[in-house]
């Protein structure tokens, strides 16, 4: 092989070397970032398909009802913990910050945040459902035919 060929050679395998390291790095980086959708159901016993479970430390987005009666609030703070529960599995979520205007018990919500210990979510972001006739999907899909939307007195 000549100088001239061989130079050419290495040039182009240091380039695909380099793109190849780039897109692992990014590809790596993307990766970390994910939040994956979890109800309280698949936190406990995994995903129905593949039975993977979120690990400890975890980035996640958590959706399901707040139970009834398990809001509790600190009067120093914004520091605010609640339960959520789908289909029989109750996760524990602490959230510090302001609650969404619709925030309610017995309604619909989705958590963001890490996964602290295995039932307990600590959370970044509280997004409450628009109305009362709205529930997201992903929410919806996991109560079942059977779920029928909480019944609340009009306090006007």
């Amino acid at each position: 092989m000549n100088p001239r060929r061989k130079k050419r050679l290495t040039i182009v395998t240091s380039i695909l070397l380099g793109i190849g390291l780039i897109t692992s790095l990014v590809l790596y980086a993307l990766s970390q970032n994910i939040d994956l959708f979890y109800t309280p159901h698949e936190i406990v016993h995994g995903k129905d398909d593949t039975g993977v479970k979120p690990v400890i430390g975890q980035r996640i987005r958590v959706g399901g009802l707040v139970v009834v009666g398990s809001v509790s609030r600190n009067q120093d703070s914004l520091k605010v913990q609640f339960d959520l529960t789908n289909k029989g599995e109750v996760i524990t979520v602490k959230y510090d910050g302001i609650l969404p205007d619709l925030f309610r018990e017995g309604q619909g919500i989705i958590a963001n945040g890490v996964l602290v210990e295995h039932k307990l979510l600590d959370a970044t972001e509280v997004l409450a459902k628009h109305d009362e006739n709205y529930m997201p999907k992903e929410i919806a899909d996991s109560l079942g035919e059977g779920h029928k939307p909480p019944e609340y007195s009009n306090k006007n």
